[in-house]
């Protein structure tokens, strides 16, 4: 039998998006399970700070600033995390953005192309084949319940979400010959601050929580254990799944 998710102790993370909300949640969860991680987001001073906190929560951690749509960025991103820690295990592209709420304006469905999902065809690009040194390599793309199913409020960021989807099963047949997993994960609503002004609105959260069967928003932590046993040999026959975060809203009709 295999040991418990604590089997990525000592191995290396880039976790993008990390300074805050599901992103930061999910490189504490690493990080306390002993993997190395590697935090970034475009602010440098939110890097330093949640740095020197993990740092002081224990964890091996190294930080760097990257704006994901930058190619030289990912690049440096991926050189930084080789010379603090030697090599990469595990990636996970969080990083992302709703957009213009209803818009179909094209220079904002650039913008949340390129952020959601050009980014994650650029960095996987850069760090896969050295993932594929490694033994037992896992890559997470950050996905929505919103590429499941139509909506009328977030268009480009569903669009680019069902683009994330798609890029998993991609890579998946890829790289799975030389032993790395790629996989999504769909969150639904999780409890963040971006969520807080929906969170807010009863209406809204009335007819959610009706529509789903757990009754309940989900947490940071919710999304972040998935991510683990994504990470972890647990999950080592485990790839090319769009694996939804949501409490079954999406797998009910509203009734």
């Amino acid at each position: 039998m295999r040991g418990g998710q604590a089997d990525i102790a000592g191995r290396t993370a880039i976790v993008t998006g990390a300074t805050r909300g599901i992103g930061r949640g999910i490189a504490e969860t690493l990080g306390a399970a002993g993997a190395k991680v590697v935090i970034t987001s475009e602010n440098a001073e939110d890097v330093d700070a949640v740095v020197i906190e993990l740092r002081s929560a224990g964890v091996d951690v190294h930080g760097h600033a990257c704006d994901v749509t930058d190619l030289t960025g990912l690049q440096t991103l991926v050189d930084s995390t080789l010379r603090a820690f030697g090599a990469i295990d595990i990636l996970i592209c969080n990083a992302g953005i709703t957009g213009e709420a209803g818009s179909w304006a094209l220079d904002d469905f650039d913008r949340v192309m390129a952020t959601n999902l050009r980014s994650m065809v650029a960095l996987t690009n850069l760090a896969l084949p050295h993932i594929a040194l490694r033994t037992c390599g896992s890559v997470i793309l950050m996905s929505s319940i919103s590429a499941l199913r139509g909506n009328n409020g977030i268009n480009a960021y569903a669009l680019a979400k069902a683009g994330v989807a798609q890029l998993a099963r991609n890579l998946a047949v890829q790289w799975g010959p030389k032993g790395v997993r790629v996989n999504a994960v769909a969150p639904g609503l999780i409890r963040t601050p971006l969520s807080a002004q929906l969170m807010s609105d009863e209406a809204f959260m009335s007819r959610r929580l009706e529509m789903t069967p757990l009754r309940r928003v989900g947490e940071v932590d919710d999304v972040a254990e998935l991510c683990l046993f994504l990470a972890s040999h647990q999950s080592s026959f485990i790839t090319g799944q769009h694996i939804a975060v949501d409490g079954g809203t999406s797998i009910t009709d509203g009734s």
